[in-house]
């Protein structure tokens, strides 16, 4: 079946169209616009009608794509933003009418299951033991303990994410130590609430996913063009996340744009991003340590909430309506 996933967040808007064949995709068109649907919702409670504007125009060239490939069903998610806007209701009825299928806003647990499942589709082989996967958005950022073949066994949906964190708090360019040190306050408070819902020792593996990790491994990677046949599967230690989410948090968006791998788009938040990244590593790792386990390294996939989707509309389809 020839199915599509699109993943709406606070920032971006992403498809997957793929053939689906007994839990297994093949990608046939896998893309990103950055719309900033989040745009402001963390102070005003509301969708901004540029913000709305911008995230249906991006929908009218997927809802062509998926004319083109012959989609057969389709899901689309939306997550943070969409749970926090008072007027979601005019952006559920615009979608509705531009793609044929209803928007599923997926509460946070929903996210961070469905983010696990499109990871541990590809991840089989690769990571050993409990995993803890870590789907850092622009909204929110979800926390799941499971294993690639027993499932999830525990998820929480924190607060924070790369647009939340720089309109709320680092707002200067680079941001000043005192901005840096109140986000890092905000970010510890969700993560010891995420630990009373998730126990981070409990992992043997850490896997990274969505925008602001494959970004700062791309960096890492010293790419001059992103390339994610080899960012999917990097391995990096903790200490050489933390000096590549460091640069990142230090260093002005100008020169953050002049990498040939960063979408624009993205280069006014991933500084806030580098830093969720970041103390979410430190935390992981200390438990992991006080458990008796060190963490080596974290995994970056490639792979993730997307994908789950994907999977979804093959399982359960839902065809998109027939527009004339």
């Amino acid at each position: 079946m020839r199915v599509a996933g699109i993943d709406c967040g606070t920032n971006s808007i992403r498809l997957l169209i793929a053939d689906a064949d007994g839990g297994r995709l093949s990608d046939v068109v896998r893309t990103m616009e950055i719309v900033r649907l989040g745009q402001g919702v963390d102070r005003t409670g509301r969708f901004a009608p540029d913000a709305i504007a911008r995230t249906f125009a991006a929908t009218d060239k997927y809802a062509s794509l998926c004319r083109r490939h012959g989609v057969e069903s389709i899901r689309f998610a939306a997550t943070s933003a969409a749970r926090d806007a008072e007027n979601r209701d005019v952006f559920l009825d615009g979608i509705l009418e531009r793609l044929g299928v209803p928007v599923q806003v997926l509460s946070g647990a929903q996210e961070a299951r469905t983010s696990f499942a499109g990871a541990a589709s590809v991840l089989a082989g690769t990571v050993d033991g409990p995993a803890i996967a870590v789907d850092l958005g622009g909204g929110s950022t979800e926390l799941v303990l499971g294993d690639v073949s027993t499932g999830v066994k525990a998820a929480f949906s924190m607060n924070i994410g790369s647009v939340r964190m720089r309109e709320r708090h680092l707002r200067s360019d680079p941001p000043t130590e005192q901005e840096v040190a109140a986000a890092r306050e905000d970010i510890r408070a969700a993560l010891d609430e995420a630990e009373e819902h998730v126990p981070l020792g409990e992992a043997r593996e850490l896997v990274g996913l969505a925008g602001t990790v494959t970004s700062v491994t791309a960096r890492f990677l010293g790419l001059d063009a992103y390339d994610s046949s080899r960012v999917h599967g990097t391995r990096m230690t903790p200490e050489e996340i933390e000096k590549e989410t460091d640069w990142f948090l230090r260093s002005p968006v100008a020169t953050i744009r002049e990498l040939g791998f960063m979408h624009p788009g993205r280069a006014d938040v991933i500084g806030a991003g580098a830093l969720v990244w970041q103390e979410v590593v430190a935390r992981v790792g200390a438990r992991m340590e006080e458990a008796g386990h060190r963490l080596g390294s974290a995994i970056t996939s490639e792979h993730d909430i997307l994908d789950g989707l994907a999977l979804w509309a093959a399982r359960e389809p839902q065809p998109p309506a027939v527009r004339s």
